[in-house]
């Protein structure tokens, strides 16, 4: 049995929380966080409390809040016997400062309130600088997932900044979509079985073979036209840049 505490009450928290609560062998013992009415959301399972100078002793502390929060969440942490891991993509392990048992426990996913994932598909990254440290985390996250992963500080802050091109900026990509189909009267849904099918190609295909358009066959009289139909200057830039990288990066191919 892995006993555990969780810091913080953010969408994480919430799924790590919900997924815990299915595994027999792991205790969740208790849940902290100073929002109250994020922690409704936890209070008639598991023991709530808002102060952090009460946490109950465990196996492994989770502290799954903002990145700017971590160090000072975990100074609440410096005497406990416990492993201490953080949740962050892009925050070194050394971010937990002087604490003697300290690791990583990175979930690669987006997370939404309400939106349930299949955490057995979910790569969960894994860190810590004692041997022990890292087979309690590895028996941890094997509970939960069948993709585990031990990695580097370094590794972990380039797989981030990859998840944010892959995750974050595709998604602002959409909401230029859905802003050009709201402009003509269009729903936004005609276009979700070709995102579905774009992403779908990705378990067969690498990247730069699945890439098409009119960038990449240098199709400029198709592009020139897009770029009339554009009327936001941003919206202007990013297509012209995105053309031209692709007819670079495609270019030196051929």
């Amino acid at each position: 049995m892995i006993s555990l505490v969780l810091l913080g009450t953010g969408n994480l928290a919430k799924h790590l929380f919900n997924v815990f609560l299915g595994v027999n062998e792991i205790r969740v013992l208790q849940v902290i966080g100073r929002n109250v009415d994020q922690l409704a959301h936890f209070k008639d399972r598991v023991v709530t409390e808002t102060d952090f100078t009460k946490i109950a002793d465990a196996d492994i502390y989770i502290i799954a809040v903002s990145d700017d929060a971590i160090a000072s969440v975990a100074t609440f942490l410096k005497d406990k016997n416990g492993l201490v891991v953080h949740t962050s993509g892009s925050v070194p392990l050394k971010s937990l400062g002087g604490l003697n048992k300290r690791g990583v426990f990175y979930p690669l996913q987006t997370f939404s309130e309400g939106k349930t994932i299949n955490f057995k598909e979910v790569p969960v990254c894994i860190e810590a600088e004692d041997k022990n440290d890292l087979e309690l985390l590895k028996k941890l996250a094997g509970l939960i997932s069948l993709k585990v992963h031990e990695i580097t500080s370094d590794q972990r802050k380039s797989l981030h900044l990859a998840a944010v091109f892959v995750n974050n900026f595709t998604n602002f990509l959409f909401t230029i979509g859905q802003d050009i189909c709201t402009e003509h009267n269009l729903p936004f849904s005609l276009l979700t079985p070709l995102i579905k099918e774009t992403v779908n190609k990705l378990d067969y295909l690498p990247p730069f073979d699945a890439q098409t358009g009119p960038a990449k066959r240098n199709d400029v009289k198709t592009m020139e036209s897009h770029l009339k139909q554009l009327k936001n200057k941003n919206y202007q830039d990013i297509y012209s840049l995105f053309s031209q990288l692709i007819g670079e990066k495609y270019g030196q191919k051929l």
